[in-house]
């Protein structure tokens, strides 16, 4: 009896010793990798769609964690994270996409916290007046936060323009310039109406614009679009926009060198011109305004507060002509007739987002 006792005794204390070391090893492997807060932090990116074993294994591939294993546990078991970090550390995980920056001094339970927040990085992204779809899909590309084939595929997709209530064949004119501040992989689709709902936000501090129904609106806009291309001092926007639309009254041809730049550089992919040739105004394409009277089938440019209310709110006058005069300071003469306009006609473009 004596003997079977001091076995189970044995047992006991091996069993005994065993938990402990193997507490203790779970205690070591639940501590900080940094035992020191030295301001060292670690970009760490969670996608959508990422599970918590595979954060797991990007957070010990980044040197943050000492076991993937028990991040994993400790995620699935909360009373396991209690019994390492105490009751401060009963909180609920649950894993949300984002950026965070990690520091290798935080413990499990701190980086479980910080991964349940949902932080993002938000990038900035300054889109000027004047810009076209593919030269905001460069900049989105280029700023990571969406390629471009994909946002042009969705600018260009007729369904998606009309969900948003664009009466046109694409988005073009609706994608607002401003300020963003987006985030990297964003999709392309929620990007594009970030833009459009920023467009329809901001019309409305235009007098008469956000009451037009979908069709006058979409030729308001096309008007605007090349406006915007065609002004470079804020107070000729709409003295342009006068001159443009006594020609489509009279059903004369616009003559905009911006509606042929737009066919050479996006519709026939050739570089920016420095000057318009004549033989570039004879191209056969219903956005030539020098062959075709009439707006074009649609925007040229996404335009700006300051084209959309000359457009939409244009004062009368007797100008048909406008021509520049300073290119330097982009300043332009109008003038009522032929005869006055022809004395020192040159053909000029307005350089993309300038």
């Amino acid at each position: 009896m004596k003997k079977i006792l001091s076995i189970l005794l044995i047992l006991f204390i091996v069993l005994a010793g065993s938990i402990g070391v193997s507490v203790c090893f779970v205690k070591n492997l639940s501590k900080p990798v940094a035992s020191v807060d030295d301001g060292t932090k670690v970009r760490i990116e969670i996608p959508s769609g990422m599970s918590v074993s595979e954060a797991g294994e990007n957070l010990m591939t980044n040197g943050l964690i000492r076991n993937k294993k028990l991040f994993y546990y400790t995620a699935r078991y909360p009373k396991l994270k209690v019994f390492l970090y105490g009751k401060d550390a009963d909180k609920p995980f649950v894993l949300r996409s984002g950026i965070y920056y990690i520091s290798p001094s935080m413990n499990i339970a701190e980086i479980q916290q910080e991964l349940s927040s949902g932080q993002q990085e938000y990038i900035k992204v300054s889109l000027p007046e004047g810009l076209t779809i593919s030269k905001i899909a460069a900049e989105l590309e280029e700023n990571r936060i969406c390629s471009a084939a994909d946002f042009i595929a969705v600018c260009k997709n007729s369904d998606f323009a009309a969900q948003n209530g664009i009466a046109g064949e694409t988005c073009e004119g609706f994608l607002f310039p401003d300020t963003y501040f987006l985030t990297a992989g964003m999709p392309a689709e929620s990007v594009a109406k970030l833009m459009i709902d920023n467009f329809f936000s901001r019309i409305r501090d235009i007098e008469g614009l956000s009451q037009m129904n979908s069709a006058d609106l979409y030729e308001t806009v096309t008007l605007a679009s090349i406006v915007e291309r065609e002004y470079r001092v804020e107070d000729e926007a709409p003295l342009i926009a006068s001159v443009f639309k006594n020609r489509l009254r009279r059903s004369i041809g616009l003559y905009s060198c911006a509606t042929v730049e737009y066919i050479l550089t996006e519709i026939e992919g050739r570089p920016h011109p420095d000057r318009i040739l004549i033989e570039d105004t004879k191209i056969d394409n219903p956005y030539n305004t020098y062959k075709w009277a009439g707006l074009p089938p649609g925007p040229i440019s996404n335009p700006g507060l300051v084209a959309l209310g000359a457009s939409a709110n244009t004062p009368k006058t007797n100008y048909y002509f406008f021509q520049v005069v300073d290119p330097a300071a982009g300043r332009h003469v109008f003038t009522t007739n032929f005869d006055e306009h022809i004395q020192s006609h040159s053909l000029y473009t307005k350089k993309s987002g300038k």
